[in-house]
């Protein structure tokens, strides 16, 4: 099930939220949000519930015992080592032993036969969710929860389980006991949750689905493509990831303001970075956040010199390549950005830190261009048969009439996807709300957006929906 689906609108949620206001205190409404958590986690896999069952009690009995072991350090980070270990074992076993095992029978014939293991959905987030918790708990940061089933309802809670963000515990620990639900905020949640609806139904689904004529298939396939089909196919992508990704996040965060949970932002509107830097300050800030904060800081950081700051770099975008998928590309991407990165901070920023603001954003764009492409394909011989065709040496020419029907018929709806990457409706929206307290025309007007423009969203993302069968969940590789 997912958040872009008429049984989770219609069916899960209303039935959940039904619940939800009916019950009175918050141990109740916990209890309807856990239940709930764990129906929406089973509907792709009950066998998966073992897992996170499992996990959970790993992640709330070794923080328990690093608290009664804080006066001993060499035990208490043992624990932390044998908690992180157990975690990140599941993560591994399920996530990268098949990758691991034909890398290994490419080199040595062994094994003969490569098991076929299943992903669970949203293993990635929940491990790093909890791995983070165990560390915040060691470093003090925040104290053990003594519930298991609080800090099963944290690994498991729907609004994130699948899909992220990778929220700390320490930003919900106090709210899972104390939140308030306030009639402001609901509207707020809802209309959040619409906007990322549309962005999902509507606007995701219909550019993969023109990105897919051109870069779906096999390697004789995309090979027939020209030029311009396989440019155009690449920008919709670029399109398609971020509209998404951003929109999965829009309706978390929706989600847990209409139940009292305030989630912090996950992306900030990337394709207005001027660096690959800010753009990385700016893509999937939870998942950014936590290799800073438990992978970069705890290495050294850029406290130990240029060359350690250098290796830290590596092994951190090394580990957020391998974060997004058990194969070559995922590294190869994570490492491409690596690069970037440091050419950035060593070369650029110097040589170049009068170039115009243009040219910096250009530059951005053209980096994450290339890079969403390398991300796509997890197929080498997909990408190099991508990278040919796009520079004409598959000798397809550079369009034909299947090209330009397809960017005239959807001119239109491109430069709108175009225009939903920025923040221009949030702060034509926000300059509104300013002038409220002057002008009884922004007031009112104000007021008509935020009643009516949720269950006009709501309509047209139910129509996309009811019209549309293709609706595909990119979070499943995660």
């Amino acid at each position: 099930m997912v958040f872009s689906s008429l049984v989770f609108i219609f069916l899960f949620f209303a039935v959940t939220m039904f619940i939800y206001s009916y019950v009175s205190t918050i141990r109740q409404k916990n209890i309807v949000l856990l239940v709930s958590s764990l129906v929406f986690y089973a509907w792709g896999g009950p066998q998966y519930l073992i897992l996170l069952f499992v996990m959970s009690y790993i992640s709330w009995f070794i923080p328990i015992q690093i608290r009664r072991h804080r006066k001993r350090p060499a035990i208490a980070k043992l624990l932390l080592v044998a908690g992180c270990v157990l975690d990140l074992g599941f993560l591994v076993y399920f996530k990268y032993a098949g990758f691991i095992l034909s890398n290994l029978k490419s080199v040595t014939g062994f094994p003969e036969v490569i098991p076929q293991i299943a992903l669970p959905i949203g293993i990635s987030f929940y491990t790093f969710k909890f791995i983070s918790y165990m560390v915040d708990v060691y470093r003090g940061e925040v104290a053990p929860q003594k519930k298991f089933w609080k800090i099963l309802l944290y690994g498991s809670i729907f609004h994130q389980c699948m899909a992220g963000p990778i929220v700390r515990y320490a930003d919900m620990a106090d709210e899972i006991d104390h939140r308030r639900t306030r009639i402001p905020e609901i509207g707020r949640g809802i209309n959040r949750f619409a906007i990322g609806l549309v962005k999902k139904a509507i606007f995701a689904n219909s550019c993969v689905q023109i990105s897919d004529m051109f870069l779906a298939g096999t390697a004789a396939e995309l090979s027939g493509v020209p030029a311009a089909g396989l440019w155009l196919g690449a920008f919709m992508y670029m399109l398609q990831i971020y509209l998404d990704f951003s929109a999965y996040s829009d309706m978390a965060i929706g989600l847990g303001l209409m139940v009292g949970f305030h989630y912090k932002e996950n992306f900030d509107y990337p394709y207005i970075a001027g660096s690959v830097t800010e753009f990385w300050r700016r893509w999937h800030i939870s998942l950014s956040s936590f290799f800073r904060d438990y992978v970069y800081i705890p290495l050294g950081g850029n406290r130990k010199g240029e060359g350690r700051t250098v290796f830290n770099l590596f092994v951190v975008w090394a580990l957020t390549g391998m974060w997004h998928g058990a194969s070559w590309n995922f590294i190869f991407w994570g490492l491409y950005y690596f690069v970037f990165l440091v050419l950035e901070k060593r070369v650029f920023a110097k040589r170049f830190k009068d170039a115009p603001g243009a040219v910096w954003h250009l530059y951005t764009l053209v980096v994450v261009f290339f890079g969403w492409i390398l991300f796509k394909f997890t197929d080498l011989s997909l990408l190099g048969t991508m990278f040919k065709g796009m520079f004409g040496l598959n000798h397809n020419g550079f369009t034909n009439i299947e090209v330009t029907m397809a960017l005239k018929n959807n001119l239109f709806f491109i430069a709108a996807s175009i225009f939903g990457c920025t923040p221009v409706l949030r702060n034509v929206y926000n300059a509104m709300c300013r002038k409220c307290k002057r002008n009884l025309i922004f007031k009112y007007v104000r007021r008509a957006i935020e009643v009516a423009g949720p269950t006009v969203l709501l309509l047209l993302a139910t129509m996309a929906l009811v019209g549309n069968s293709y609706n595909p969940f990119l979070y499943a590789k995660f």
